[in-house]
């Protein structure tokens, strides 16, 4: 397949234990047969929980693109963060706007996105990555 068609699906988290606290981001990808092709996972210092959701989001996005992505698939379990890119919410902490901001010029990287809602317990690799980064400060 060529780059110029890759469809990719993108799980991210992030997490703080204490908000803010120690936290990690984790991101996970998958080709369009369901196959792990990445898995990141990055300590971020003292944050709070939703600025890591925006980190591992930025994590995520920056190698789908250097995957050469086309369509991108972004499943996420923070809805504060889908419903913010979406328009749905307005961004209203002062330190998620400018991770906001760079999410929202990553995304017009893509041809086509879509950003979904899910479970925490279809995110269970993200998760684990994000505590696997909190976990080796």
């Amino acid at each position: 397949m060529s780059s110029a068609g890759l469809s990719l699906t993108l799980h991210t988290d992030g997490g703080s234990r204490g908000n803010p606290g120690p936290a990690g981001a984790g991101a996970v990808i998958y080709d369009d047969e369901g196959r792990e092709v990445a898995a990141l996972s990055r300590y971020l210092g003292r944050t709070t929980n939703n600025e890591a959701e925006y980190q591992a989001l930025l994590l995520g996005l920056a190698e789908a693109r250097r995957l050469g992505a086309a369509r991108l698939t972004v499943k996420m379990d923070s809805e504060l963060i889908v419903r913010q890119l979406e328009g749905q919410y307005r961004v209203k902490a002062p330190g998620l706007k400018p991770l906001y901001a760079e999410a929202k010029l990553l995304l017009k990287d893509f041809s086509s996105v879509t950003i979904l809602h899910v479970r925490r317990n279809l995110n269970q690799r993200a998760d684990e990555l994000a505590n696997q980064a909190m976990d080796q400060r």
